[in-house]
């Protein structure tokens, strides 16, 4: 049972009045005012300070992001992993607000455990991808902007899910402040027909491009490859390791 967080009893469904309308919002329950949060965050403008890649290839998908943290015009942190592994063979970029990612996250991980035990398999990437969606829209995590990349048994796949909630699959995608940039050579270097090598130095070479010319995005760049045989993440300093 949840404990009420306010007095406010307005929106409140009764259990046994019949209406069951939440039947499938998270497991983990709901959060209080969450449409009136929605609406608010929605009206701020969204500020989103990284570079991240996502990329499809037909063996699976590889996920680039750079790794500085900024406060205003103020590094904050020169080491930041900006991805992080949310299921068996699925990961998730994190652009925009530190700590309602780092929430989202948990949260999410929590989610997919619940999942996997009660029904005895893994979670498809269109359910993930829904589950993002539905969170983000209650307005609890504010303004993040993820990527959401996987394997399952109908293949590789990238979402873009951007802070309320609405969630494309993409064959390439980019979020945060250096994404003009970072487009640019996706547009020019992507095809369908990419190996895992082959799409890590265009996603590498993307987010390099963002770094030259976003004050936000720099420090170095993580690299994560997700295929059927799980998620694999690493860190690199110099460009140069994985150009």
């Amino acid at each position: 049972m949840r404990t009420p967080t306010s007095d406010d009893t307005s929106g409140r469904l009764d259990p046994l009045n019949g209406d069951h309308s939440g039947v499938f919002a998270p497991e983990l329950g709901e959060f209080p005012n969450a449409e009136n949060r929605a609406g608010e965050s929605g009206a701020q403008e969204t500020k989103t300070g990284t570079t991240t890649v996502g990329l499809k290839t037909e063996d699976g998908v590889v996920l680039a992001t750079d790794m500085r943290a900024s406060l205003g015009y103020m590094v904050s942190s020169k080491n930041v992993q900006k991805v992080e592994e949310i299921h068996p063979t699925g990961a998730l970029t994190i652009a925009g607000s530190v700590s309602a990612a780092q929430s989202l996250i948990r949260s999410i991980r929590a989610e997919v455990r619940l999942y996997e035990s009660r029904r005895g398999e893994d979670m498809s990437m269109q359910a993930l991808s829904t589950l993002l969606g539905n969170f983000l829209r209650s307005g609890a995590f504010y303004v993040v902007q993820p990527i959401l990349g996987g394997v399952d048994a109908e293949g590789p796949h990238i979402y873009s899910i951007d802070p309320a909630g609405s969630i494309l699959e993409e064959e390439y995608t980019v979020t945060g402040s250096g994404s003009q940039y970072a487009l640019g050579v996706l547009e020019q270097e992507y095809s369908n027909d990419l190996s895992i090598d082959e799409a890590k130095t265009i996603a590498a070479r993307a987010v390099k491009s963002a770094v030259e010319r976003d004050l936000a995005s720099g420090n170095g760049i993580n690299i994560c490859v997700v295929t059927e045989d799980g998620v694999d993440i690493t860190q690199h300093k110099d460009f140069a390791d994985v150009l």
